[in-house]
C-alpha cells in the first residue's frame, strides 16, 4: 500500500525529469564551470574553492556539502521536496564523478571566461526552473535559497542571488579578482534567467469576458475545460444593458480552446486576457484525478 505512489504516471514522470536534469547539470558544471575556473554562486562553484585550497576532488566536496543541507531541506522545506532533493544530491556526483572519468577536461572549451559563464548560467537555470516546478531542486545553494524564499517571502531569483553572492564572496581566496567580479556578474543573471523561466512555466491566463451569451461560456468552462469561474454583473456604457462579466483563470492551451469554442459557436464576446505568472489557492492540475475524487 505504502509503495503505490510507484504506480503513479506523475512520480515516473518526475523521476526521468529529475535523473536527466541532474545530468544536463553536472555537463554545465563539467565543461564550462570548473575549466574556466569561475566561482558561480553555487555549492559546486564552493566545491571548486575547496579543490583548489585542498586537492579535494569537486565530485566529493560537493556530495559532503549537499548532504549537510539536504538535512535543512527535510527539516525546513518539507518531505516531498526534501526526498526529491536527496535524490537529485545523490545522482549529482556521480553524474560529475562518471564526466571526470570518461571526458577529463582540463581547459576551457571556450577559451573564453564569459562565454564559459553564459553557457554554464543558461543551461543551469533552466535546469533549475524546471525542477522548482515540479517541488524539487539541485541541492546546495538551491536549499538555502528556497528557505529563503519560503520564510522569509523573498522570489525564488532573488533568493539564488543572496545566496550566490556569499559563495561568490569565498572566490577571493583562490581567484583574481577579474574572476571573481564574473562569478558576481555570472549570479545575478543566473538569478534573473532563473525568474524568467519559471514565470514561463508558471504562466496563466486571467481571462474577462462580457457576453450577452455569458452561460454557455461559463458551462464550457466549467465542464469541459474544468476550470473555476466568477461572475460579476456588469452594465454596457453604451447600451445600459445588464449582463455578467466573466473572469477565470486558465492555461495557454485552454485559452486557445476558449477562443476557438467562442469562435466557432459565433458568440459575441468582449475578451480581454494578461498573463499571471504567481497563483495562490485552490488550482487543479491532475484533472483527471480531480474528475475522480469528485464524482
Amino acid at each position: 500500500m505504502q509503495l503505490d505512489f510507484l504506480k503513479s504516471k506523475k512520480f515516473w514522470i518526475e523521476f526521468l525529469i529529475m535523473t536527466f536534469g541532474m545530468l544536463i547539470a553536472a555537463v554545465a558544471v563539467h565543461f564550462f564551470l570548473i575549466p574556466s575556473k569561475l566561482i558561480i554562486g553555487s555549492i559546486s562553484g564552493l566545491a571548486i574553492v575547496i579543490y583548489r585550497i585542498t586537492g579535494l576532488s569537486v565530485s566529493i566536496s560537493s556530495f559532503i556539502l549537499n548532504a549537510l543541507l539536504l538535512v535543512l531541506a527535510y527539516m525546513m522545506v518539507g518531505k516531498k521536496f526534501g526526498l526529491k532533493t536527496v535524490y537529485n544530491s545523490l545522482i549529482f556526483s556521480p553524474w560529475l564523478l562518471l564526466l571526470e572519468i570518461y571526458f577529463p577536461i582540463k581547459e576551457s572549451i571556450m577559451q573564453d571566461p564569459w562565454f564559459d559563464l553564459l553557457c554554464f548560467v543558461l543551461i543551469m537555470s533552466a535546469v533549475q526552473a524546471v525542477l522548482f516546478k515540479i517541488n524539487a531542486s539541485t541541492g546546495g545553494s538551491d536549499i538555502i535559497a528556497v528557505i529563503l524564499n519560503k520564510y522569509l517571502h523573498f522570489d525564488i531569483g532573488a533568493s539564488i542571488t543572496i545566496t550566490g553572492f556569499a559563495i561568490c564572496s569565498t572566490a577571493f581566496l583562490v581567484n583574481d579578482i577579474r574572476l571573481v567580479i564574473i562569478g558576481f556578474i555570472g549570479t545575478w543573471i543566473n538569478g534573473l534567467i532563473i525568474n524568467n523561466f519559471s514565470e514561463s512555466i508558471n504562466m496563466k491566463k486571467r481571462v474577462c469576458i462580457v457576453s450577452l451569451d455569458y452561460k454557455s461560456i461559463q458551462e464550457f468552462i466549467m465542464y469541459t475545460l474544468i476550470r473555476g469561474v466568477t461572475l460579476y454583473e456588469v452594465t454596457g456604457g453604451y447600451s445600459n444593458k445588464k449582463t455578467m462579466e466573466i473572469e477565470t483563470l486558465l492555461t495557454k492551451d485552454e485559452f486557445a480552446k476558449l477562443m476557438e469554442y467562442i469562435n466557432n459557436e459565433q458568440i459575441n464576446a468582449f475578451v480581454t486576457a494578461n498573463n499571471v505568472s504567481e497563483i495562490y489557492g485552490f488550482w487543479i492540475k491532475d484533472k483527471k484525478q480531480y474528475l475522480r475524487r469528485k464524482f
